[in-house]
């Protein structure tokens, strides 16, 4: 074979192969294209949970008689926190800060009855997605404040941000009546008796701004429309809030099959005909009840039943990895209704840290670390900027919560909080690293008597690091850390109450 006949051939394969890269590498720039918007825009749950017990995930090994395997797996698939907190011990305010990344103090809401999430200079998580065309969904529990059920009060959820709602505005819901009839029924026979006592809250639920009258298990019906919606956005980037009314009271409401397998007499509903509501309440709590902790435990299974198919829904659509599950309760568990907080001291209601301390754990397997477990200072309020940065949209400068991205991907394991602040006007406390201050007054005497939890009046300090359960006082040995913290809870007071 001639020289010449050589470089040609060489030539002609050469070309070939410049060829065959170019259209592989063409291939490969439109395979990008068509996977990067779920790379860029990855999909946000956000599970509440209402009074979730310190202590009642079996992957914190602090409770012996529970089993939350599917709870567990966000845990493990992400960060764990245990010193994570919630910005009030109740839930109409802690909600407000959440989706909010803001002490919700800083537009009047310091205990129930609050007016909200009104101030419309404090963005909404979903309100902020929407600059990314986010797909926005919200099932189950809202509770703001005192007009949430108002269609044109900007705590009802479609204004505020989301596209779609199913559930119910209210502090508490029964778990398998929702049909206005009943609740009109049992108002009249309330009323034909003269009695006095908080609803039972049977009422229809609602469809974005329609009423649903049904009958079913709430936890259920909660968990299948946040799978509908996950179906139904999944070619798109969505944002999905889902606020179980579990495993708040009152949880002797379960299925009628449940109780039977277990053995268990249930209670029964409060009857005004033949009772007095705070008799029929207290016996339902603890100590009184046998079954308060069954109870509770079979809403729990309920719970953690409905969380494993929505990450098996997200799973079946190829979403899981590129998915950011944030799973948290919206304030301490409920020592009354035989929720298990060790080993911390007290209950929802109060700032002990059984109050305030709560289950967090986020989870988003294609970007963030696995199977870490973090005692950082972390805050609810942190959720939102922490979104903002996953999406890429700029974090509002009016908040308080802080983008945790870098503590949950690794690559600044320093990142928390310096202090944190609570203030219901009956109670405050103040956390700063290991020391906490926390005082209660009288005010705080009513509410924590009809609840039944416990309270101790005064001033009182604690270091944390030692004495996890808050048993000893450390207020009169230690007066420049009462100085301290008192001084840090005075200026946030005043930077409060300049806002509004």
């Amino acid at each position: 074979m001639s020289i010449i006949t050589t470089i040609k051939s060489n030539s002609i394969k050469m070309i070939y192969f410049q060829l065959l890269f170019a259209l592989t590498l063409v291939s490969c720039q439109t395979h990008e294209k068509q996977i990067s918007p779920k790379n860029e825009s990855p999909n946000i749950v956000l599970i509440v949970v209402d009074d979730l017990g310190y202590a009642d995930m079996s992957i914190t090994g602090l409770a012996s008689d529970v089993e939350t395997p599917n709870m567990d797996k966000i845990a493990t698939s992400g960060t764990r926190f245990t010193n994570a907190y919630a910005s009030s011990s109740i839930c109409s305010p802690s909600r407000a800060g959440l989706i909010t990344g803001s002490y919700q103090q800083r537009w009047g809401t310091f205990w129930y009855g609050g007016p909200g999430i009104h101030n419309a200079d404090y963005k909404t998580i979903p309100e902020l997605l929407k600059q990314k065309n986010y797909a926005t969904g919200y099932v189950g529990k809202v509770h703001y404040g005192a007009n949430d059920y108002k269609l044109d009060n900007r705590s009802f959820p479609l204004n505020h941000g989301f596209d779609y709602f199913y559930g119910h505005t209210s502090a508490r819901k029964h778990y398998l009546n929702h049909n206005d009839s009943i609740e009109s029924s049992f108002q009249s026979v309330k009323s034909a008796h003269n009695k006095k006592g908080q609803s039972l809250r049977q009422q229809a639920l609602w469809e974005n701004k329609g009423k649903v009258d049904t009958i079913g298990f709430s936890t259920e019906l909660f968990g299948a429309k946040a799978g509908q919606f996950i179906n139904d956005h999944k070619n798109e980037p969505f944002f999905l809030q889902l606020s179980f009314n579990a495993v708040h009271n009152f949880t002797h409401q379960l299925p009628k099959t449940y109780l039977e397998k277990k053995g268990l007499k249930g209670y029964h509903d409060w009857d005004p005909a033949k009772e007095e509501y705070y008799d029929w309440y207290k016996q339902g709590r603890y100590p009184n009840n046998p079954e308060g902790r069954e109870q509770y435990l079979g809403q729990l299974h309920f719970l953690d039943t409905e969380i494993g198919k929505v990450r098996a829904r997200l799973k079946a659509n190829g979403l899981l990895e590129n998915t950011m599950i944030i799973l948290i309760s919206d304030n301490g568990g409920s020592t009354p209704i035989y929720a298990n907080n060790t080993p911390l001291k007290g209950s929802k209601y109060t700032l002990y840290e059984g109050g305030i301390r709560v289950p967090l754990m986020i989870s988003y397997p294609s970007k963030y670390n696995q199977g870490e477990l973090s005692d950082n200072l972390i805050s609810s309020m942190d959720i939102l900027p922490t979104i903002c940065k996953a999406v890429g949209i700029e974090i509002p400068k009016n908040i308080d919560g802080l983008d945790i991205s870098s503590l949950l991907n690794g690559k600044d394991k320093s990142i928390q909080h310096d202090m944190l602040i609570w203030d219901n006007r009956a109670q405050t406390a103040v956390r700063k690293g290991q020391w906490k201050l926390r005082t209660a007054s009288d005010k705080a005497k009513a509410n924590s008597d009809f609840e039944m939890v416990e309270m101790e009046y005064g001033e009182y300090l604690y270091n944390l690091e030692n004495d996890p359960g808050e048993t000893i006082n450390l207020a009169k040995e230690q007066p420049d850390i009462m100085k301290d913290l008192k001084s840090i809870h005075n200026q946030w007071k005043t930077n409060i109450q300049n806002q509004h």
